[in-house]
């Protein structure tokens, strides 16, 4: 039962009022800016979904056909609007469901939260009806992950997540909500999280270590830089072509790097992959095959320039 008003405070100011767990996790989305949603409904999210019918006016569902749909269109979203994605499912299957999805997400840098429902917490072990360690499965490819069994731990968990999911090298977390923790009341509190002490998104740069690199890359024969996505997301494209100009090095792209610098530029040599150009493709071949000092500068150019412009 609700002690106080409904209405969400503007970030970082608490509110005070009893509501259930699945209602919290609806608060904790609009708090964090979320309009916009993607998933598929089951029995162990329902009571989110249920909350969720009361907030269609504040956020958008998206019915996806499969719940890997809904990571992939969740990543698109990210990476169109420049917010974190989310993906809602059910246990069992469902999550599991979605794990494609998450490790592409990991894989290419895209900041995704994505929420599931599990049976009842004194039913977990048992091998209850779709019951699955989705946070065992989904370890290797989240940032982080977490599994709610109490309501109260909802909006510090859901703050956790979407900094991390955005901070420093954007990801995918998983948040794994057990049903009476969705069934469950709390007193609704929240505070956008600015940092966590076991977590440093942008580590300290050692001016030291990158004038060692830089040395290296300055006695190099042949070097060659390779640039990827991490320039985008780091907004670090013009600082990338000082680099190559101040250092007159040729330099390759992945197809997610493509854009960062313009192909007319006279330093940039291609694409690199199976897909890519012949030119940039044949010198990184010599390169890896020889295993010359040539090499060693490829990977600390690609390293330093990262480390520096967007770590």
């Amino acid at each position: 039962m609700k002690t106080a008003t409904n209405t969400l405070e503007k970030k970082g100011i608490e509110t005070k009022e009893r509501i259930s767990g699945s209602e919290a996790v609806i608060k904790c989305l609009l708090a964090e800016g979320v309009d916009t949603l993607y998933g598929y409904p089951g029995g162990a999210i329902m009571p989110v979904y249920d909350e969720l019918y009361k907030y269609q006016d504040q956020l958008h569902h998206v019915l996806t056909r499969h719940e890997q749909g809904a990571t992939h269109s969740a990543q698109g979203y990210a990476r169109i609007s420049g917010k974190v994605g989310v993906a809602i499912a059910t246990s069992g299957p469902g999550a599991t469901n979605l794990i494609t999805g998450i490790a592409d997400a990991q894989i290419d840098s895209t900041p995704m939260v994505c929420i599931t429902g599990q049976v009842p917490s004194h039913l977990l072990g048992s091998d209850a009806f779709q019951e699955t360690d989705i946070v065992g499965i989904s370890t290797p490819v989240t940032k982080w992950n977490y599994q709610i069994t109490q309501a109260e731990e909802i909006p510090e968990v859901f703050a956790k997540a979407f900094y991390i999911a955005k901070s420093g090298r954007p990801g995918p977390v998983l948040i794994d909500i057990t049903k009476d923790a969705q069934f469950g009341e709390l007193e609704f509190k929240y505070k956008k999280c600015t940092g966590i002490r076991s977590y440093t998104p942008v580590p300290k740069v050692d001016s030291n270590k990158v004038a060692e690199a830089a040395k290296y890359i300055n006695n190099a024969k042949k070097p060659l830089i390779v640039w990827g996505q991490g320039v985008i997301l780091g907004e670090a494209e013009e600082a990338l072509k000082q680099v190559i100009e101040k250092a007159g090095i040729p330099a390759a792209w992945t197809i997610l790097g493509a854009s960062a610098i313009p192909t007319s530029h006279p330093l940039n040599v291609g694409m690199v992959g199976m897909h890519g150009n012949y030119a940039p493709n044949k010198l990184t071949n010599e390169i890896t095959n020889k295993r010359t000092d040539s090499y060693l500068s490829l990977r600390l150019c690609s390293y330093v320039v990262r480390w520096l412009f967007f770590p």
